[in-house]
């Protein structure tokens, strides 16, 4: 069963993790240097930093970035994964109490993460850490659920065994993103992302899903058998396309 501390879901997830999630288009950081004035001169703090794929993206751009990740495991993933950039810096820490100093941070991000945060805690936090005047960034990437036959029944596969799918979806798409921006502009850009995957890279895909069962559980073979059918019978030339929606929110936050 999944773990119902969020900081602890991906514990045994790690390996798919990171081999298996989608990257972010480029589009993300173009967006955040020209309207969030991110630059090789900025701090950042990537909340919920998992295995590093976002906070690659923003290391890239030359930005010093702290990764503050809570759970060891994907902490771990995330610092080798990482360790080429010295100007990252990984953080044991939560949303809600990131162990950032005051007034330190020009931009926070928090990419596939923002729904686990307690928000009102989480917005103190960030009013906290933020310089007057920082910005903050909440992304998702979200599989387009009906876009193609193929999408729509992997959608069903998962309303099927996946007893926490439909709470944690509908817990994102009701997130409460003015919880953070109240009182505030946000503005939203949304962006493609595509997959490709063989056979066993959907399975590990599925896998990597904080409540996808794993070995063991009663369900998780029959689950793998249908996996299996839904790949025969959409796959073209040995694969599948999995297609998202990069969806951004931005803006700046007030006290």
């Amino acid at each position: 069963m999944p773990a119902t501390d969020p900081t602890l879901r991906f514990s045994s997830r790690v390996d798919n993790y990171a081999r298996f999630r989608p990257g972010y288009p480029p589009e993300v950081t173009e967006l955040l240097t020209q309207e969030c004035g991110l630059n090789a001169g900025s701090v950042v703090a990537d909340i919920g930093s998992g295995t590093g794929l976002f906070t690659r993206l923003l290391l890239q751009t030359g930005a010093e970035v702290f990764g503050v990740e809570p759970n060891p495991e994907m902490r771990e993933a995330g610092e080798q994964y990482l360790s080429g950039f010295p100007r990252f810096r990984s953080v044991a820490g939560t949303a809600e109490e990131t162990t950032l100093e005051e007034h330190s941070v020009d931009i926070i991000t928090a990419a596939q993460a923002a729904h686990w945060f307690d928000n009102q805690r989480t917005r103190a936090e960030f009013v906290r850490i933020l310089k007057p005047g920082g910005y903050l960034v909440l992304l998702w990437n979200e599989p387009r659920r009906h876009s193609s036959s193929f999408l729509g029944a992997y959608e069903e596969l998962l309303l099927k065994y996946c007893n926490d799918y439909e709470r944690i979806r509908n817990e994102r798409t009701s997130f409460g993103i003015e919880a953070f921006f109240e009182m505030s502009k946000v503005r939203k850009k949304t962006f493609e992302i595509i997959q490709q995957f063989d056979y066993p890279g959907l399975e590990g895909r599925l896998l990597s899903s904080s409540y996808a069962p794993e070995a063991g559980e009663p369900v998780y073979d029959f689950m793998l058998r249908d996996l299996r059918i839904l790949f025969d019978q959409h796959q073209v030339n040995g694969s599948i396309l999995f297609e998202y929606d990069t969806t951004i929110f931005y803006g700046r936050i007030r006290e």
